[in-house]
């Protein structure tokens, strides 16, 4: 298959791409997703598949779907997505488009587009997180994504960092996600600030609770990626989502502290980078993942 639509289905947003087999995006659209109605959102799914169609002037065409949630045994549909987006789970995109069609979790999405052709290309062993709102992951396995039995893989925000913290949305206290996840800042400071950028802000400001928080939060994530390295083994972690944006403020305590937690066997260390694709990796991954799928 010499190209594929990708959609991802987000909460805010649609965003749907053609990439061909080279990873150039041909085609892009975007549109609301509204994702209180189900048969609205996934009318718009369908209008922005035929209007890539019409671009691409061909009736048949592969698509891969990236979607919150944990897919079925055979990538036909999102089998677990509670609480959001209506209509989702069990939804055979396949028979509603009337084009083969595969289905996969966003994380893993984005990783498939950064291990193609982005920030990981050609690595075998990668894992990748976003840090956002949450924190997501997926882990890539000589060249090929791992989802594991139940494709439940890959939920690396949702490890145990301190035992004695808050449970997250799937009961585990204190994970990775609830210590640096964007949902949390609110409750880590206290009450002072209502997002990380209000954090960082102040922290470069010279606020020194604030630099506390930031860097309690930095570390945690440091004790995370140290335990991934010791159970996976990476070439490369991959990190996205709107949280990397704070760049050096990030990336360099965060080298700090892997450098002190981090077992480098013969000086062998994993290379920490930043996503490459932004907002359109879950579309451009789908994309891969459908080509991948249709020539197996």
């Amino acid at each position: 298959m010499e190209s594929a639509i990708g959609i991802d289905i987000g909460g805010t947003r649609i965003k749907a791409v053609v990439v061909n087999s080279a990873g150039e995006v041909l085609y892009q659209e975007y549109a609301p997703t509204n994702d209180s109605d189900g048969a609205t959102w996934k009318q718009v799914v369908a209008n922005t598949t035929d209007t890539l169609l019409k671009k691409l002037n061909r009736e048949k065409v592969v698509i891969g779907i990236s979607a919150p949630g944990l897919p079925d045994e055979n990538n036909k549909s999102i089998a677990v997505m509670p609480g959001r987006m209506q209509g989702l789970e069990r939804f055979i995109w396949t028979d509603f488009l009337q084009h083969p069609a595969y289905v996969i979790n966003d994380a893993v999405a984005a990783m498939m587009a950064e291990a193609k052709f982005g920030a990981a290309k050609g690595k075998k062993h990668v894992v990748m997180l976003t840090l956002g709102t949450g924190v997501g992951g997926a882990i890539l396995i000589d060249g090929n994504p791992y989802q594991g039995a139940f494709n439940k893989a890959g939920h690396i925000g949702h490890m145990v960092i301190d035992h004695e913290g808050d449970c997250d949305v799937t009961g585990m206290p204190g994970s990775l996600e609830e210590c640096i996840g964007n949902y949390t800042v609110e409750k880590r400071s206290k009450g002072k600030f209502a997002s990380t950028q209000e954090l960082l802000t102040a922290c470069r400001k010279g606020d020194s609770f604030a630099k506390e928080i930031w860097l309690k939060s930095v570390r945690h994530l440091a004790l995370g990626l140290a335990s991934v390295t010791n159970i996976i083994s990476p070439e490369v972690i991959v990190l996205g989502g709107g949280i990397t944006e704070a760049g050096k403020d990030l990336f360099e305590p965060l080298q700090e502290f892997m450098s002190q937690y981090e077992w480098r066997t013969s000086g062998n260390k994993v290379e920490i980078v930043k996503a490459t694709h932004g907002d359109l990796a879950g579309a451009i991954g789908a994309a891969c993942f459908a080509m991948t799928k249709v020539n197996e």
